[in-house]
Parts: structure tokens; sequence; C-alpha cells
């Protein structure tokens, strides 16, 4: 076992660190994440109505933030050809308090999105050069530029803006990912003025490790009151990074129902981290997030029996094997 310098092992401090952080914060914020970037890469396209029914389950659970769709080209993700339509459905649901954000690319996507009566947007960049030309044909540089103008236009209108950066930890292309290139991008999306980055591990390479030197830089520049999490659990190591986020005092935590999506730019990328998973660790770590476990999975069954599969959550099928 290695030990600190101090010549306790680092493993034996973490109980001691847990409880100090839940006496601190006794509640997490999840942002669901399944409709958008879940469903985004399925091949097979998922009927409206059922978009529609998943977002409206997952409402009823006690999640306050669901994101429902993106608009961007229908050319490039079919998936979310429907976006106004499921966008104006879902601003009709019974639900109090929920925010249902979507992802705009551009000022047009923006305007689609506000002629639906959209009060919440997510825009995104990357911390990898390599990743951003590949994916959306640009510089980092020039992408967020691309944004000034939606920002602007946000603003007019008092619609809230949150920022994704993908790529904290590592990129396809580029392997690991420098901590301070990350901070660069966080601080410059928060200085554009969105409300919260949100730190993506797209291809889902990060460890606790690799987490906490990238937090430590991007800390340094926004404050963690602002930052999020986005885990993808391609080695395994989801909860882990979760859990070393927590400790650092991040509050806010992106997953999907069911563990859907992936990232189409890594070979063998899994899915984002399951909100079954996430939900049952904070319940034992003491962390209340005011979702109903129960009908998350209930949630996840619904959406996985709509695409023919299994559910991907560990906490869903333990609970499905005892029905």
């Amino acid at each position: 076992m290695v030990l600190s310098a101090g010549g306790v092992s680092p493993v034996r401090r973490w109980p001691q660190q847990i409880r100090r952080f839940c006496s601190k914060v006794d509640r997490v914020r999840i942002v669901e994440v399944g409709p958008r970037d879940g469903l985004q890469n399925e091949k097979t396209l998922v009927p409206t109505h059922t978009k529609i029914e998943f977002i409206d389950r997952l409402a009823a659970s006690g999640l306050t933030h669901v994101e429902a769709t993106s608009f961007v080209s229908p050319k490039w993700v079919p998936q979310m050809s429907d976006h106004k339509e499921v966008l104006l459905a879902v601003g009709q649901l019974p639900h109090q308090n929920i925010s249902y954000p979507v992802l705009v690319p551009n000022i047009k996507g923006f305007e689609a999105a506000l002629e639906c009566g959209v009060r919440e947007i997510a825009i995104f960049g990357a911390a990898s050069e390599s990743f951003s030309k590949k994916n959306i044909n640009c510089s980092i540089s020039q992408s967020l530029d691309r944004f000034s103008e939606v920002m602007k236009a946000a603003k007019a209108n008092d619609v809230k803006v949150r920022g994704y950066v993908s790529c904290v930890v590592g990129c396809p292309y580029e392997g690991s990912v420098r901590p301070e290139k990350v901070a660069e991008v966080a601080a410059r999306m928060f200085s554009m003025g969105c409300y919260e980055i949100s730190l993506g591990d797209t291809i889902g390479v990060g460890t606790p490790g690799t987490f906490r030197n990238m937090l430590s830089a991007v800390s340094q520049v926004v404050d963690v009151n602002h930052l999020a999490v986005h885990c993808h659990d391609t080695y395994g190591q989801a909860l882990a990074n979760i859990l070393a986020s927590l400790e650092y005092g991040v509050r806010v935590i992106d997953s999907s129902t069911a563990g859907l999506g992936g990232c189409p730019y890594a070979a063998g990328a899994s899915g984002n981290v399951a909100t079954e998973d996430v939900i049952y660790m904070l319940n034992g770590l003491g962390l209340s997030t005011g979702v109903d476990l129960a009908k998350v999975v209930a949630a996840g069954n619904f959406i996985s029996a709509a695409l023919n599969r299994e559910t991907m959550s560990k906490v869903g099928r333990a609970v499905n094997s005892k029905k």
C-alpha cells in the first residue's frame, strides 16, 4: 500500500473526507441529459410521443433539469429532427419548476428554440483543438466566437445559458488534455455569460486523479459553485470521478437515465453514467437529490424497452432482477 508523505494511506483518508463533505453540503442537483445526449446518436429513430413520455416520466421523478432536445440541423442529427414538437409538448407538461434546456449550435438554432418558448439553452465547446475541428469544423476560439451572437440574444430574451466543455481530461485524437487548457475554455465561457460550466469527460478516460488535477486548475478561474461534471463510463471510472468531484465541492452532476448515450468519435466509448447509479451512490452518502430512484428506474425501463434492449444501469438491472 502506497503511503502519502504523512505516512497515511490516501485511501484511508477518504471516509473522513466524505463525512466532512457531507456535513457541509447535503444536496446535489442532477441534470438529466438522457432525452438529448442519450438519444441523439441512436440509429433507430425514437417516435416523438415516446420522447415526450420519457421526459414526462423523468420530470415526475423529481428531477428539476431535464435536457429535452437539440436544435441542430436534422442533416447532422436526424434523431433530433422533431425538436420543435418535443419542446412545445414538454412546455405543456403539468410539472412545476422544471427546466427543459436545449442544445443550440448557433443563432439560427437559438431563434428556432426561442419561437418554441425555450427558457434555457446550452452551448458547447471543447478543450481539444483536434476534437473541435473534427466535431464542428472550427478551432476552439472560432467556436466560442460564434456563440457571441447567441449570448447577446439570450441575454436580451432573458434565456439562461449553460456551457459544455468537451474532452476535459482526454481526447480521441490528442490523448491527454492539459488542465490549463480546460480552465482557459471554461473561463471564457463563464465570462461570456454562462451561469454554469459542465466539464465533460467525453470519451470516459478520466480517473479520480486526473479529475482532481483538472478541477484544481478550473476552480482557480471559475468558482466551483458554477461547475458541473459530465462523466462517461467507458473505463468504469464514472462514479469514482463523480465522488472525487463531490469531494472537491462540485454540486451538480450530469447523468443519463439507463446509461444512454456515448461518444461517436471514440471507439468503444460506452454511455453516460446512469442517473440511477448516481442517485443510489448519493443516497448512500446521505446526500439529497429530491429524486425518486424507483421512478427513475421505471423511466429507464420504459426507454430501454422502446429501444428494444436492457437498461445499461447497474442499479436498474439489480432492481429489475428482484421483481
